[in-house]
């Protein structure tokens, strides 16, 4: 009986043994995947040299880095990405869970979220943004991941001595006539056992201590490497966006078609000024909206008259009231109906728009930062989206001393990005001779009037100064100008315009605000 109540016991000790030794969790990955993100994610990998470079660097110092890199790709790339708990991923990869637990809590990486969701590309940008934020967060995270290593240690350990306990159990049950010694090696197999699943608990414990330490500095380094990142994705997107590539367009491309373009658009010299570019965009497609076809023009006031188009909703009123009917027909013959004052604005071009944008040297003075240069390139740019929108030739020329002079011919306002990259960065660094290219953009211009019939082209002269045309060249000027029925708009940068410019040009702006979009806003309304 005694010994059949010590085998009842040791079994009892042996079962809960046995239900420690299950196996854990085997989950290398802490944001779930399917098949298709994975598939996503390897042609991802082999696109990216960047991003294979960034994994295989956090490697040389930490563990399980290629599996940490995935996480944070996943995580940004997946519509609602799902995050594991502790107990479904493998123990050795304890910090991989709290570093992507960090990133997706914040704010921030909501916010990066929108820019990155269904993205592959915008996808590993992030990543690769957050490189510096990770370093930092595995080197916080040392001390947890030697924890959590000599922990699983402790736990395999702990399971091939259950394994021993379970072959000792067997031989126990195998044996009719249970003698000592099997008794013994099933108890001093038990022992081993229960001090190493101790061991595994005192592991454990102290890898979640060195978690909750490492845990301010992962959630402050997160949260300061998503902000960057996020910042950083803003800054692609406006860049983008400036050169007039939709988010649309962009997950058309290839991997390596979208590196490339981003590669050739921040290398750009006036890159800095994307932002200039974007505003001065933004402007001209607000005074496109703003066009109402066959309007008589902008709201005045109210005054008397019989357009019955622009009657107040009072007189209308009137209209539903038989007694006021007799009422509202005397005034309308007399011509005293109270009626909305529009005032008229001229008709839009038509024609080719011809932006001349003077290279000479003085062009590269700055003012709060902001080149006369990209001031004026920024507008051509947004001449370029009047003329696409409208379906209007459009030619770019570039201008500096007598024989500087690069023409750029966009059919329809249509052109490769390259071309346009090539336009907003050529630069001549000359002199400043207006004859050359006025004479070329009326050349241009007299070509469509033989082909179309199509007058009213716009000539916009963009400058920061002023050249010497002779009385002769200046007559010759006004009768082309006459003939072929082209209008001329001049644009003076940060100088105030002369003789010269104001008798070439039928409209002159003053330009003393780099920063200022709005200058030329009207005459955006008429071109």
């Amino acid at each position: 009986m005694r010994v059949n109540a010590k085998l009842k016991d040791l079994a009892a000790r042996a079962g809960r043994c046995l239900g420690l030794a299950r196996t854990p969790a085997t989950h290398t990955q802490v944001i779930e995947a399917d098949r298709f993100d994975e598939m996503t994610w390897r042609e991802t990998l082999t696109q990216a040299t960047a991003l294979r470079r960034l994994a295989d660097d956090l490697a040389d110092r930490h563990h399980y880095t290629t599996d940490l890199v995935r996480d944070v790709w996943t995580a940004a790339y997946k519509t609602a990405p799902q995050l594991r708990t502790r107990a479904q991923v493998d123990p050795s990869r304890a910090v991989n869970h709290q570093v992507i637990s960090a990133l997706v809590d914040t704010p921030e990486f909501i916010e990066l979220r929108r820019t990155t969701i269904g993205d592959a590309y915008a996808a590993a940008m992030a990543v690769l943004a957050h490189g510096s934020a990770l370093r930092e967060m595995l080197e916080h995270s040392r001390d947890s991941q030697q924890a959590a290593e000599a922990a699983q240690q402790a736990r395999q350990q702990a399971v091939q001595a259950a394994q021993r306990v379970q072959a000792a159990l067997e031989a126990v049950n195998a044996d009719a006539d249970v003698g000592d010694v099997a008794v013994q090696q099933l108890e001093t197999a038990l022992a081993a056992a229960e001090a190493a699943f101790d061991a595994v608990g005192q592991a454990e414990a102290h890898t979640q201590g060195a978690l909750e330490q490492a845990a301010p500095g992962i959630r402050a380094a997160a949260r300061t490497g998503t902000a960057a990142a996020t910042q950083q994705a803003r800054a692609e997107t406006a860049q983008m966006a400036a050169w007039g590539i939709d988010a649309g367009r962009l997950r058309r491309m290839s991997f390596a078609e979208r590196a490339e373009l981003a590669q050739l658009i921040t290398g750009h010299r006036l890159a800095a000024f994307t932002e200039l570019i974007g505003r001065f965009r933004a402007m001209a497609a607000g005074e496109r909206a703003r066009r109402i076809p066959h309007a008589r023009g902008e709201l005045a006031g109210i005054t008397v008259g019989d357009d019955l188009a622009h009657l107040v909703p009072s007189e209308l009123a009137a209209l539903a009231v038989p007694a006021l009917r007799a009422d509202f027909a005397a005034r309308l013959a007399e011509g005293r109906l109270m009626v909305y004052d529009t005032q008229g604005e001229e008709q839009a071009g038509n024609g080719a728009i011809i932006a001349l944008v003077d290279c000479s040297g003085s062009m590269t003075r700055q003012e709060d930062g902001i080149s006369r240069e990209a001031w004026a390139k920024a507008c051509a740019l947004a001449l370029l989206d009047q003329a696409r929108a409208a379906g209007r030739h459009f030619v770019g020329i570039l201008f500096a001393s007598a024989g500087q002079r690069q023409i750029f011919d966009f059919p329809r306002g249509q052109a490769p990005l390259p071309q346009v990259l090539e336009f907003a960065e050529h630069f001549f660094d000359g002199g400043t001779d207006f004859a050359g290219p006025l004479e070329a953009a009326a050349d241009i211009l007299a070509e469509s009037y033989d082909v179309d019939d199509l007058s009213h082209g716009d000539i916009v002269l963009i400058t920061d100064g002023e050249c010497d045309l002779t009385p002769e060249w200046m007559t010759r000027w006004q009768q082309r100008k006459t003939a072929v029925g082209f209008r001329v708009f001049g644009v003076s940068v940060a100088h105030r315009p002369g003789r010269i410019l104001a008798e070439l040009c039928d409209d002159v702006r003053h330009i003393t605000d780099l920063a200022d979009v709005e200058a030329p806003r009207s005459m955006f309304r008429l071109i």
